[in-house]
């Protein structure tokens, strides 16, 4: 895996095509924490999963096997 700068995703193209993400994505982990990323096609990243910064997204209280919704930001959100 790349080395990912922190605020910044990487996600399969076809992901970002049939989510119709622009340039953000949100991440929501358990109703409560709302995240939003600057979103980077990348072809080797698998459909179903979305590469970070480690560091960022386990301060964040994500990790591997985290159960999330990624989607379109739903309203204008600050960049994390």
């Amino acid at each position: 895996m790349p080395s990912i700068p922190p605020g910044q995703v990487r996600v399969n193209p076809k992901t970002m095509e049939y989510l119709h993400l622009g340039d953000k994505i949100e991440i929501v982990v358990a109703k409560k924490k709302r995240l939003v990323f600057k979103v980077f096609s990348l072809e080797e990243v698998p459909e179903n999963e979305i590469w970070g910064n480690e560091e960022e997204l386990r301060s964040h209280g994500i990790a591997d096997y985290t159960i999330a919704t990624c989607r379109a930001p739903l309203k204008s959100s600050e960049v994390v």
